[in-house]
């Protein structure tokens, strides 16, 4: 042990001693302990390695992690976990270790499980949602004018894609309320959604579609007929006395339409769907209308974007593929309303490549561990 002389020092300001006695008393920061490895993921010569922080610190904040690849000596740097290591090679079997920095770097974590990096390609498959336009409401001269149908839902994974060649897809427009016209279909590849039925009025009946148009109440009309696996049926009309009358709102694709005494029957409630990543509700029915103001309340519209009915005939609402409402008070006015268009949505892992090319301007976001693209207008993928 070394001896420390008594003396004072040639300034003679201190003594060594004193110097000692400071230096026993004084708390240093040590080495900050080592992180816990959690799980390597690999990508396209890469890899994202998970860890967690270490408890000891040594008495001084973290500033960084380092993971360190073997073999290569490869290295990723970040704040938190995870971190990303870029440039390994495709083919070759990594694992990795990380450590964590403060004035010092600690020791290394135990090593991580091993994962080989490979190439991205084309996916081969991808999960769809396909949903149709929906149908226009009843109208015109028809007292109680049907909700119009909600546009076919159909949906599944495992669809089967191939890398150069082209995909149409086609987004459906909502029918006419003014014209009596269904949805347009949508389209993905083979993969067609029905358009919805427009609702019926005492010039003409309730329309099959998706899901199918709701019945005229001044004409004791029956509902339409939806598509199997699409939608749902519409409402029935009724009249049961010539100051209530109410026509069934159209079906949507998670229910059938309501008819209502002594009101516009309500549309069918929607299917929901997180495909896009948000959870969303599509092809709600149109509401029924009513006679007019005072005599019954008009139908509301099903959750998913069905038309409300009211005196201008509420639409359905864009990109979901909801019914038109009804007409209220369309004997006097014809006011009826339009449906709703119609919307294509695909999704695959985003482990695998990007479209090579898309037309129709769909949004594109990667989130959730997908690539999503979502078209509110015709066009085309490649991948």
């Amino acid at each position: 042990m070394a001896q420390f002389p008594s003396q004072t020092n040639a300034n003679g300001l201190w003594t060594i001693k004193k110097v000692k006695r400071n230096l026993q008393g004084a708390n240093f920061p040590t080495f900050p302990g080592a992180p816990t490895i959690g799980t390597a993921t690999g990508g396209d010569a890469q890899a994202s390695v998970t860890f967690t922080a270490p408890t000891a610190t040594g008495g001084a904040s973290i500033t960084s992690y380092t993971v360190t690849s073997s073999p290569g000596g490869l290295t990723g740097t970040g704040s938190s976990s995870p971190i990303t290591v870029t440039g390994l090679t495709n083919g070759t079997a990594y694992t990795f270790t990380v450590r964590a920095t403060t004035f010092t770097t600690g020791p290394a974590s135990a090593a991580s499980n091993s994962v080989t990096p490979t190439a991205a390609t084309a996916p081969s498959s991808v999960e769809y949602l396909v949903v149709a336009g929906g149908g226009g409401g009843g109208g015109l001269t028809g007292r109680g004018a049907g909700g119009g149908g909600a546009g076919g839902y159909r949906t599944a994974s495992g669809f089967a894609v191939s890398a150069g060649s082209a995909i149409t897809v086609t987004v459906g427009a909502g029918g006419s309320g003014t014209s009596y016209t269904n949805g347009s279909n949508s389209v993905f590849s083979s993969i067609t959604a029905t358009g919805g039925g427009y609702g019926g009025n005492v010039n003409g009946s309730a329309n099959a579609g998706g899901s199918g148009g709701g019945g005229n109440g001044d004409a004791n009309q029956g509902g339409a007929s939806g598509t199997a696996g699409q939608g749902n049926n519409g409402g029935n009309g009724q009249s049961d006395e010539e100051t209530y009358r109410s026509g069934g709102g159209g079906g949507g694709a998670g229910s059938s339409g309501n008819n209502a005494s002594n009101a516009g029957g309500s549309g069918g409630s929607g299917s929901t769907s997180s495909i896009s990543g948000t959870s969303t509700t599509y092809g709600g029915g149109g509401g029924g209308g009513s006679w007019y103001s005072g005599r019954g309340a008009p139908g509301a519209g099903g959750s998913g974007g069905g038309g409300t009915s009211n005196v201008n005939g509420g639409a359905g609402t864009a990109n979901t593929g909801g019914g038109g409402a009804g007409g209220h008070e369309s004997y006097q006015s014809g006011y009826t309303g339009n449906g709703g268009s119609g919307i294509v949505i695909i999704r695959y892992p985003d482990s695998n490549t990007a479209a090579a090319s898309t037309t129709g301007s769909p949004t594109v976001t990667v989130t959730g561990g997908y690539r999503i693209y979502k078209w509110t207008s015709s066009g085309s993928i490649t991948f």
